[in-house]
Protein backbone atom coordinates (compact mmCIF):
# COMPACT_ATOMS: atom_id res chain seq x y z
CA UNK A 1 0.00 0.00 0.00
CA UNK A 2 0.77 3.32 -0.66
CA UNK A 3 1.56 5.45 2.84
CA UNK A 4 1.63 8.60 0.76
CA UNK A 5 -2.11 8.33 -0.68
CA UNK A 6 -3.37 10.95 1.01
CA UNK A 7 -0.97 13.39 0.94
CA UNK A 8 -0.50 13.36 -2.92
CA UNK A 9 -3.38 14.75 -4.20
CA UNK A 10 -4.69 18.01 -5.27
CA UNK A 11 -5.76 19.59 -1.28
CA UNK A 12 -1.82 19.39 -0.24
CA UNK A 13 -0.84 20.47 -3.24
CA UNK A 14 -2.76 23.74 -2.46
CA UNK A 15 -2.15 23.74 1.20
CA UNK A 16 1.31 23.36 0.35
CA UNK A 17 1.21 26.31 -1.96
CA UNK A 18 -0.42 28.36 0.06
CA UNK A 19 -1.46 30.78 -2.55
CA UNK A 20 -4.11 29.85 -4.68
CA UNK A 21 -7.38 28.83 -3.15
CA UNK A 22 -9.39 28.25 -5.88
CA UNK A 23 -10.56 24.69 -6.02
CA UNK A 24 -10.28 23.61 -2.88
CA UNK A 25 -13.35 22.83 -1.56
CA UNK A 26 -14.03 20.34 -4.24
CA UNK A 27 -10.37 19.26 -3.49
CA UNK A 28 -10.76 19.29 0.03
CA UNK A 29 -14.71 16.97 -0.04
CA UNK A 30 -12.31 14.66 -2.56
CA UNK A 31 -9.40 14.47 0.06
CA UNK A 32 -12.46 13.15 2.73
CA UNK A 33 -13.85 11.02 -0.03
CA UNK A 34 -10.43 9.70 -0.03
CA UNK A 35 -10.08 9.00 3.95
CA UNK A 36 -13.88 7.38 4.25
CA UNK A 37 -12.47 4.94 1.07
CA UNK A 38 -9.51 3.99 3.01
CA UNK A 39 -11.50 3.21 6.42
CA UNK A 40 -13.98 1.31 4.68
CA UNK A 41 -12.36 -0.26 1.76
CA UNK A 42 -8.93 -1.50 2.78
CA UNK A 43 -8.54 -4.83 4.10
CA UNK A 44 -5.70 -4.46 6.31
CA UNK A 45 -6.34 -1.35 8.47
CA UNK A 46 -3.07 -0.87 9.97
CA UNK A 47 -2.03 0.19 6.89
CA UNK A 48 -5.24 2.91 6.65
CA UNK A 49 -3.83 3.76 10.35
CA UNK A 50 -0.27 4.61 8.68
CA UNK A 51 -1.02 6.30 5.68
CA UNK A 52 -3.87 8.32 7.94
CA UNK A 53 -1.36 9.44 10.74
CA UNK A 54 1.41 10.55 8.34
CA UNK A 55 -1.58 13.02 6.81
CA UNK A 56 -2.23 14.11 10.45
CA UNK A 57 1.04 14.41 10.94
CA UNK A 58 1.45 16.84 7.83
CA UNK A 59 -1.57 18.90 8.19
CA UNK A 60 -0.62 19.59 11.81
CA UNK A 61 2.89 20.77 10.41
CA UNK A 62 0.64 23.06 8.16
CA UNK A 63 -1.71 24.02 11.11
CA UNK A 64 1.71 25.38 12.84
CA UNK A 65 3.26 26.90 10.39
CA UNK A 66 -0.27 29.15 9.49
CA UNK A 67 -0.25 29.85 13.41
CA UNK A 68 3.24 31.07 13.21
CA UNK A 69 2.46 33.07 10.37
CA UNK A 70 -1.08 34.30 12.12
CA UNK A 71 -2.27 33.58 8.70
CA UNK A 72 -5.78 33.40 8.13
CA UNK A 73 -6.86 32.29 4.58
CA UNK A 74 -9.59 30.83 3.16
CA UNK A 75 -7.10 27.72 2.76
CA UNK A 76 -6.80 27.48 6.79
CA UNK A 77 -9.95 27.01 7.88
CA UNK A 78 -9.34 23.68 5.11
CA UNK A 79 -6.51 22.34 6.93
CA UNK A 80 -8.06 22.80 10.46
CA UNK A 81 -11.49 21.06 8.96
CA UNK A 82 -9.21 18.29 7.61
CA UNK A 83 -7.00 17.90 10.43
CA UNK A 84 -10.53 17.59 12.87
CA UNK A 85 -11.98 14.92 10.73
CA UNK A 86 -8.94 12.73 10.15
CA UNK A 87 -8.58 12.72 14.12
CA UNK A 88 -12.20 12.02 14.24
CA UNK A 89 -11.94 9.10 11.44
CA UNK A 90 -8.17 7.63 13.50
CA UNK A 91 -9.93 7.49 16.91
CA UNK A 92 -13.13 5.22 15.15
CA UNK A 93 -10.56 3.67 13.22
CA UNK A 94 -8.32 2.70 16.32
CA UNK A 95 -11.45 1.05 18.15
CA UNK A 96 -11.52 -1.59 15.20
CA UNK A 97 -8.08 -2.32 14.94
CA UNK A 98 -6.38 -4.33 17.82
CA UNK A 99 -3.22 -2.48 18.92
CA UNK A 100 0.48 -3.17 17.25
CA UNK A 101 2.65 -5.20 20.07
CA UNK A 102 6.18 -6.51 20.31
CA UNK A 103 4.66 -9.79 20.48
CA UNK A 104 3.14 -9.36 16.47
CA UNK A 105 6.29 -9.15 14.73
CA UNK A 106 6.76 -12.61 15.69
CA UNK A 107 3.39 -13.77 14.22
CA UNK A 108 3.17 -14.35 10.30
CA UNK A 109 -0.32 -12.56 10.06
CA UNK A 110 0.24 -9.72 11.78
CA UNK A 111 4.13 -9.08 10.67
CA UNK A 112 4.94 -6.05 8.15
CA UNK A 113 4.65 -7.42 4.79
CA UNK A 114 7.92 -8.57 2.96
CA UNK A 115 7.28 -6.60 0.42
CA UNK A 116 7.46 -3.62 2.28
CA UNK A 117 10.38 -4.66 4.77
CA UNK A 118 12.13 -5.69 1.49
CA UNK A 119 11.71 -2.18 -0.10
CA UNK A 120 12.59 0.05 2.45
CA UNK A 121 15.70 -0.25 4.41
CA UNK A 122 16.97 2.02 7.23
CA UNK A 123 20.52 2.59 6.31
CA UNK A 124 21.28 5.31 8.56
CA UNK A 125 22.16 5.67 12.37
CA UNK A 126 20.11 3.13 14.69
CA UNK A 127 20.48 5.45 17.53
CA UNK A 128 18.95 8.55 15.02
CA UNK A 129 16.24 6.32 14.12
CA UNK A 130 15.48 5.99 17.93
CA UNK A 131 15.44 9.72 18.21
CA UNK A 132 12.82 9.79 15.54
CA UNK A 133 10.46 7.28 17.63
CA UNK A 134 10.92 9.35 21.34
CA UNK A 135 9.97 11.96 18.53
CA UNK A 136 7.18 10.62 17.39
CA UNK A 137 6.18 9.35 20.70
CA UNK A 138 6.12 12.72 22.18
CA UNK A 139 3.72 14.23 19.62
CA UNK A 140 1.29 11.02 20.37
CA UNK A 141 0.70 10.62 16.39
CA UNK A 142 0.30 6.76 16.99
CA UNK A 143 -2.66 5.68 18.80
CA UNK A 144 -3.26 9.02 20.26
CA UNK A 145 0.11 8.68 22.37
CA UNK A 146 -0.99 4.96 23.89
CA UNK A 147 0.96 2.85 22.27
CA UNK A 148 4.26 2.04 24.93
CA UNK A 149 7.47 3.13 24.07
CA UNK A 150 9.16 -0.34 23.68
CA UNK A 151 6.18 -1.63 21.34
CA UNK A 152 6.82 1.44 19.06
CA UNK A 153 10.45 0.66 18.76
CA UNK A 154 9.77 -2.90 17.78
CA UNK A 155 7.50 -2.02 14.42
CA UNK A 156 9.53 0.31 13.69
CA UNK A 157 12.68 -1.69 13.86
CA UNK A 158 10.63 -4.70 11.87
CA UNK A 159 9.43 -2.28 9.17
CA UNK A 160 12.91 -0.58 8.16
CA UNK A 161 14.70 -4.02 8.95
CA UNK A 162 16.81 -3.06 11.74
CA UNK A 163 18.79 -5.70 13.63
CA UNK A 164 19.51 -3.63 17.11
CA UNK A 165 17.00 -3.41 20.00
CA UNK A 166 18.85 -1.08 22.21
CA UNK A 167 16.08 1.31 22.39
CA UNK A 168 16.57 2.39 25.85
CA UNK A 169 20.21 2.09 25.47
CA UNK A 170 20.15 4.61 22.64
CA UNK A 171 18.06 6.68 24.75
CA UNK A 172 20.10 6.74 27.53
CA UNK A 173 23.62 7.52 24.71
CA UNK A 174 20.74 10.86 23.89
CA UNK A 175 20.30 11.82 26.88
CA UNK A 176 24.20 12.09 28.20
CA UNK A 177 25.26 14.06 24.83
CA UNK A 178 26.64 17.51 26.02
CA UNK A 179 25.33 20.52 23.38
CA UNK A 180 22.48 22.66 24.09
CA UNK A 181 20.25 20.48 21.92
CA UNK A 182 20.50 16.49 22.52
CA UNK A 183 18.44 15.94 19.30
CA UNK A 184 21.27 15.91 16.22
CA UNK A 185 19.53 13.95 13.78
CA UNK A 186 16.24 16.16 14.39
CA UNK A 187 17.95 18.82 14.09
CA UNK A 188 19.87 18.67 10.91
CA UNK A 189 16.55 16.79 9.73
CA UNK A 190 14.75 20.28 10.74
CA UNK A 191 17.58 22.08 9.03
CA UNK A 192 17.98 20.68 5.45
CA UNK A 193 14.35 19.81 5.37
CA UNK A 194 14.20 24.02 5.71
CA UNK A 195 17.16 24.53 3.57
CA UNK A 196 15.09 22.38 0.67
CA UNK A 197 11.87 24.27 0.79
CA UNK A 198 14.01 27.53 0.40
CA UNK A 199 14.88 26.04 -2.57
CA UNK A 200 11.99 24.94 -3.91
CA UNK A 201 10.61 28.74 -3.48
CA UNK A 202 13.78 30.30 -5.11
CA UNK A 203 13.18 27.91 -7.80
CA UNK A 204 9.75 28.97 -8.30
CA UNK A 205 10.62 32.54 -7.75
CA UNK A 206 12.57 31.91 -10.88
CA UNK A 207 10.32 30.01 -13.11
CA UNK A 208 8.09 33.82 -12.75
Amino acid sequence: MDYLILTENEFFRLIHNRQDCSGVDAAYNEFVKCVVELCSGCHDLHHSLFAMTYAEIELQYHEMQNAAAASESGLNVYVRKALAFIRKMLKLLTIQVPPLTSTSFNSPKNSVPASVTSAFRWTGNAVDLVEIIYGIDEMGCINNGDTPIGELAAFFYALFGVDSKECYRFYTDIKRRKNDSRTYFLDKMQERLNKRMQQDDEKERMRR
